[in-house]
């Protein structure tokens, strides 16, 4: 069975060595994983969508034509992914992908950041990208070539996850990761830093790699 190739991309204020796990475990089922660094901290999301199409423009330039790639994103990865998908003239090189602790809506953390410390929104960048009215001007894409699904936590033990009012893992509220159009979502019990690391995460991901359907027994 050949090896498929995933991109998997990180959160705010992280860098690749954060899915070094998730591409660890996912090469134990076959996959071959690329890594990728991105600007998420200090930078907004357009920028750092810019330099994931110039990356991915390369990588798929090195594969054969008829391949496609898989894309996974943790947290804000997610949201590169999805202007990515509404900006790429190459969307049938795309098979699927799949967003982990995903704000799709927005977070209600940065909102607070910005409403209380906005001196902090205005040094790292990418929590002002992550506010509600913000991360709502990324439109969803409607396209049937493409297949994404979303995975959510709840688990709310980390100290943040304690400000929202509504179930979350502990950053990222799961009413905030479901949009309408997903092929399919999941929520595991799981934090938003531990989410990624979780063999069960991974089989997940290989489950919609391969079904369009999230089917491991939990």
């Amino acid at each position: 069975m050949k090896e498929e190739i995933s991109i998997l991309i990180h959160g705010y204020n992280k860098n690749k060595n954060d899915m070094s796990t998730l591409a660890k475990n996912l090469e134990k089922l076959n996959y071959k994983c690329i890594l990728v660094d991105l600007p998420l901290t200090y930078k907004e999301i357009d920028y750092a969508a810019f330099l994931f199409q110039e990356i991915i423009e390369k990588i798929l330039k090195g594969i054969n034509q008829n391949e496609k790639v898989n894309l996974i994103g943790h947290s804000a990865g997610g949201l590169i992914i999805r202007k990515y998908l509404l900006e790429t003239k190459n969307i049938e090189r795309i098979k699927s992908c799949v967003l982990i602790a995903t704000p799709n809506s927005g977070s209600e953390l940065a909102d607070m950041a910005a409403n209380y410390f906005k001196a902090f929104t205005h040094i790292f960048k990418t929590l002002k990208s992550l506010k509600t009215e913000n991360a709502k001007m990324i439109n969803f894409i409607n396209d049937e070539r493409i297949r994404i699904g979303a995975i959510a936590g709840k688990n709310d033990k980390l100290l943040l996850g304690k400000l929202l009012t509504e179930e979350n893992d502990g950053r990222v509220t799961v009413k905030s990761v479901y949009y309408e159009g997903l092929e399919d979502f999941i929520i595991l019990p799981y934090h938003h830093k531990e989410i990624h690391y979780k063999w069960k995460t991974a089989e997940l991901v290989d489950d919609f790699i391969q079904t369009g359907r999230f089917v491991s027994e939990l």
